[in-house]
């Protein structure tokens, strides 16, 4: 099974260099930034609503609650969100006009709450522009969890993290590479 692109440091500038010369470039930031730092998958992404990342007095939350609606496996989850992650949404909540707290957080160009599937065409576009041929709306929760375990994150974290009930899941996404494996045998 081909896996979606973990992306370089590298990669990761040039697509936010692309996403800030387009339109829509806070929203589209954010979403992405969602993806890469928070490991939330494209369709979680596409459901959220102002009131899931802003509370009551209009500050930014340090997790977002998914309803079972609002996953995958339509089971809720708790996704937890860096001073990095939170500071992207601050920045992106005050470009939204007026917003309602049951307003979806993320529109399309025409102004509707984006779908799955139309927030993937989203993600391949701008990483196309950005010649990332290999990446896709999956590479962020890839680079999530990878970043994550070569810093040493147990396995079993990693998998409450990104949401998944079996350990094994979360250990096809990790990707291995030369760097990590000469490491590794450093440690000894």
């Amino acid at each position: 099974m081909k896996q979606a692109q973990v992306l370089t440091d590298r990669d990761m500038k040039r697509v936010m260099a692309c996403v800030s010369r387009s339109a829509f470039s806070e929203r589209n930031r954010c979403t992405l930034q969602l993806s890469w730092l928070a490991g939330m998958r494209v369709g979680e992404i596409a459901a959220l609503c102002v009131r899931d990342v802003l509370d009551n007095d209009g500050n930014v939350r340090n997790e977002i609650q998914l309803k079972a609606a609002q996953t995958k496996g339509n089971k809720g989850r708790t996704v937890l969100l860096n001073a990095q992650a939170q500071a992207e949404i601050a920045i992106y909540v005050r470009t939204l006009r007026d917003p309602n707290s049951y307003d979806p957080l993320f529109r399309s160009r025409v102004g509707k709450r984006f779908s799955a599937n139309s927030l993937c065409q989203v993600f391949l576009r701008i990483y196309d522009e950005a010649g990332l041929d290999k990446a896709t709306s999956h590479s962020g929760r890839r680079t999530f969890i990878t970043t994550l375990a070569h810093k040493g994150v147990n396995v079993r974290v990693l998998a409450e993290l990104a949401g998944h009930r079996s350990i094994a899941t979360t250990q096809r996404y990790i990707e291995l590479n030369e760097n990590v494996l000469r490491a590794a045998v450093e440690l000894i």
